[in-house]
């Protein structure tokens, strides 16, 4: 029997600490959090703000293991992360396990390594309060503004959406953006490129350094240029330098590994927690930039027998954010004489922080800076080349590159000939291009990390899960935008001749870039209009402050939370009484054929156009749009021309063939099968040829791979993945098989499995009712419809086992259900005839009856 009991949060973990310690010590696992407010209903007291946390259902026998190992132990030492969350799953541990204070011990290191084990043990401490009642504080204020919030949006958007503190700030940033990309204007000037040839004969590229407004002015230059002698008016050579940057933060990291190793952010931190869990990395969740002397000696150490002691500069690098305060040291390796790792993925991110680390601590790189001017005094402006060397390379060794990892290409300048002043230089070609200002970027996921941090929004630990869940939501997506085309005029001059041409230029396509769906707009319209405070980038940054001076001791978090309540509910109430209904809705302008106003608005099944008024004698009719179009911006033009669809074809094979588009874009419908169109093709443009060649690929994509047992198997790619399809069941294909090559056992194998559990699944199943008994993951449930629900325990206190529920009879099970959902069989009321109301005018919408909502509250 172990004397020692250590808990950490991950079962990986658990092992890479194992080995550090000896007999008297037994490490388990809590896996994370092991209790949390509950599911269903708030779980909070309103009145005093005291939360209800319960046992997750699916850690109730690891919390009865728990207690069991904690009754053998003289010692419990809570080892979670040392972050608020990581004291927080200590506290709620303690509590839960009924810990004395005298029976435990909390421990936190920031690398799994045997000597910071070993010095955690001896430095020992207490849970802090403070850290658990600021994570206290943003759990139930987050589950508060989410839970009243979004019963609103319900109510006056649609249902089944969902607002939240961070991730309705994080949607608020792309929707203004895009907003931004819309209105903007570009502006066209005229840029100067030459090409000039010294003695050697030898290229020097330059700039001229000033642009052109207008066309006739570039034209005009190259006149004169034609005729004019260059000469190199000057030459400077300058000595500079260039600096590492600090080490990795998780937000740093986060946006380094999406431009360097094009990972998502929700990617790059599954792998971090590997490499710290490992033992490889220092802990992945921080906002400092510190490095302990420990790391600094070590770094020095590997510099030094590495590339030798020049190469050597130790500094100390201080973080400029003063809420800089969940973990003490920036991410780095744990050991500088490991260079790489077996694992492919988990390496290349390794390599990474290991670079950007060690060149933290080198010497600056010195280079020599060249600037030639190239012009004649008879010229209005004068050309400019830049160029540099590099005189010692110093942190750019650890790179093996010569350029930093900020820089882009297009500033990897390269070295120039030589010229002498007053040296006479010819002209090969300089060419005048029309180029356009462009509207500021798109986000990245990195982008819109490095911005919500720099608003003082959110912190580590919240950056990557509120990226996913604003994609989860279907509130921005990464949709890829086709490029749309216009006329450039260059003007070239080679061999003192003029030469005038238009060339097509694409501009406005984006890839793998956030971009606002229709209902986030929506969404965001109405929660900016109504809850203007609570969107407010500076209020989200001061929560955020609040939740540090709470870890700091400095406030209350009950106090803090008395005080934002007390102006939150007053503004839901008032919100939800008066407030309009949103769809987006917008009068697009009138159908020439019917005379009746089409609108653009967000419908029962998303985005659509509508011709007609709701309370017309005729009803409206609706067509949805496409990929790529949106109701604020759609043309009335671009949506007469959805109302072409659907259209009929001619039959193929006996079967009628129709195009038309749904709710998951356009497709071809041949007899009963539907088929998607592919990416970027209008559907409009679908011919019979093309329709029956759609028809002939899909055939050809559904055509048997193998056989099981007489009957056929086919697969395809779906929203989950790679799947094969047995009979009527899918059956994903998991990354371990090669889904282009599957062999017959591989296919015998998978369908044989999906089989096996398939066979288990039901216990007793009431299909009519929609009501069965399943066994689950982590153990039998209810399943009515699309909900789940537990199942009780006996009379004695005991698990119903799978064997006992065979003999349960279906009106018991309706019984456990109605206990935990009282609604759940009442009959759903008819909605309520509407009262007819006004005809709206052909051209313009009338002016809304209801009072907008008051704005006199702040937060």
């Amino acid at each position: 029997m172990s004397k020692n009991l250590v808990i950490v949060e991950s079962p990986a973990k658990a092992k890479t600490i194992q080995k550090y310690l000896g007999k008297d010590f037994e490490v388990k696992s809590s896996f994370g959090h092991i209790r949390d407010l509950p599911k269903k209903g708030m779980g909070i007291d309103l009145a005093t703000f005291s939360p209800d946390y319960e046992v997750s259902a699916d850690k109730k026998k690891l919390v009865t293991e728990l207690k069991s190992a904690v009754k053998k132990a003289e010692m419990v030492w809570l080892a979670s992360d040392e972050d608020r969350e990581g004291e927080a799953i200590a506290w709620h541990l303690a509590d839960e396990l009924k810990l004395k204070p005298e029976n435990r011990k909390r421990i936190v290191f920031h690398e799994i390594t045997k000597n910071a084990i070993l010095k955690a043990i001896e430095n020992p401490r207490d849970i802090d309060q403070n850290l658990v009642n600021a994570q206290q504080a943003r759990r139930v204020l987050d589950r508060i503004v989410g839970f009243e919030m979004s019963p609103v949006l319900w109510k006056k958007v649609k249902p089944g959406l969902s607002a939240g503190r961070v991730q309705s700030v994080a949607v608020r940033l792309v929707v203004e953006r895009e907003k931004e990309i819309r209105q903007f204007t570009p502006k066209a000037s005229f840029k100067l490129d030459g090409v000039f040839l010294n003695k050697a004969e030898q290229e020097i590229a330059a700039k001229l350094k000033k642009d052109f407004d207008k066309e006739e002015d570039a034209e005009k230059f190259l006149e004169l240029a034609r005729t004019t002698e260059f000469k190199v008016l000057n030459v400077e050579t300058k000595p500079g330098t260039r600096s590492a940057s600090a080490p990795f933060t998780t937000s740093t990291l986060q946006q380094e590994a999406s431009s360097r190793l094009g990972y998502n952010v929700t990617n790059t931190m599954r792998l971090a927690q590997r490499l710290y869990e490992e033992g490889f990395i220092t802990y992945m969740r921080t906002d400092s930039v510190n490095l302990s002397q420990e790391a600094i000696e070590g770094a020095k150490n590997q510099i030094t027998s590495e590339y030798g002691a020049e190469y050597s500069a130790p500094r100390k690098y201080t973080t400029k954010s003063a809420s800089a305060q969940e973990a003490h040291e920036a991410i780095r390796p744990t050991d500088f004489s490991v260079k790489s790792i077996g694992d492919v993925q988990l390496s290349k991110l390794y390599q990474l922080i290991y670079r950007r680390t060690l060149a933290s601590q080198m010497a600056n790189a010195k280079i020599e800076k060249t600037v030639i001017e190239i012009g004649n005094a008879k010229l209005p402006q004068h050309f400019e080349a830049q160029g540099e060397v590099i005189i010692f390379d110093g942190f750019l060794k650890v790179y093996g590159i010569v350029k930093t990892e900020d820089e882009d290409e297009e500033n990897n300048e390269k070295l120039l000939p030589k010229v002498t002043l007053g040296e006479v230089l010819d002209y090969k070609k300089i060419t005048a291009t029309e180029k356009f200002t462009r509207p500021a970027a798109r986000f990245t996921e990195a982008m819109l990390v490095k911005k919500l941090e720099e608003l003082g929004i959110g912190r580590p630990s919240t950056y990557a899960p509120t990226i996913q869940t604003i994609q989860n939501r279907e509130y921005v997506d990464k949709r890829e935008l086709e490029p749309q085309t216009r006329e450039v005029v260059k003007i070239s001059l080679a061999k003192d001749k003029i030469k005038k041409e238009v060339l097509e230029d694409k501009f406005g396509g984006d890839k793998n870039k956030f971009i606002p769906t229709d209902i986030g707009e929506v969404v965001n319209d109405f929660l900016t209009n109504n809850f203007a405070e609570i969107l407010d980038y500076g209020f989200t940054a001061r929560v955020e402050e609040s939740f540090d001076e709470i870890a700091n001791g400095e406030q209350k978090w009950k106090e803090m939370m008395t005080d934002f309540y007390s102006k939150f509910h007053p503004r839901i109430e008032d919100v939800e009484e008066n407030a309009d209904r949103a769809n987006g809705e917008r009068l697009l302008g009138v159908d020439p054929k019917s005379g009746k106003n089409i609108y653009a608005r967000i419908g029962r099944f998303g985005p659509m156009i509508q011709i007609g008024e709701q309370d017309d004698e005729e009803k409206p009719i609706f067509a949805s749009l496409m990929a790529g179009q949106n109701i604020a911006t759609i043309a009335l033009e671009d949506a007469l021309e959805l109302f072409k669809l659907p259209f009929e074809l001619n039959d193929f094979e006996d079967q009628s063939v129709t195009i038309g588009v749904g709710r998951f874009g356009p497709y071809v419908k041949w007899g009963e099968t539907y088929i998607s169109i592919p990416k970027g093709e209008d559907p409009l443009s679908i011919d019979q040829n093309r329709a029956e060649e759609i028809i002939a690929e899909k055939k050809l994509a559904d055509a048997p791979i193998a056989n099981f047992k007489g009957e056929p198997i086919t697969k395809g790619t779906g929203r989950f993945g790679p799947f094969i399809k047995y009979q009527s069941i899918f059956i994903n294909v998991p990354k371990r098989y090669d889904f282009d090559n599957l062999s017959q056992s591989d296919i015998n194998e998978l369908v044989e499995a999906k089989l096996e559990k398939e066979a288990n699944r039901y216990i007793q199943q009431w299909e009519k009712e929609k009501i069965s008994l399943e066994n689950g993951r982590w153990g039998p449930f209810i399943k009515f419809g699309k909900a789940m629900f537990k199942i009780p325990k006996k009379k004695d206190d005991t698990k119903y086992e799978a064997d006992d529920l065979k003999e349960v009879s279906l009106d018991e099970v309706k019984k456990w259900i109605t206990a935990q959902d009282p609604k759940a069989f009442a009959e759903k009321k008819k909605p309520a005839a509407k009262k007819p109301a006004a005809k709206k005018a052909t051209t313009a919408k009338k002016a809304p009856a209801k009072k907008p909502a008051a704005r006199n509250n702040k937060f």
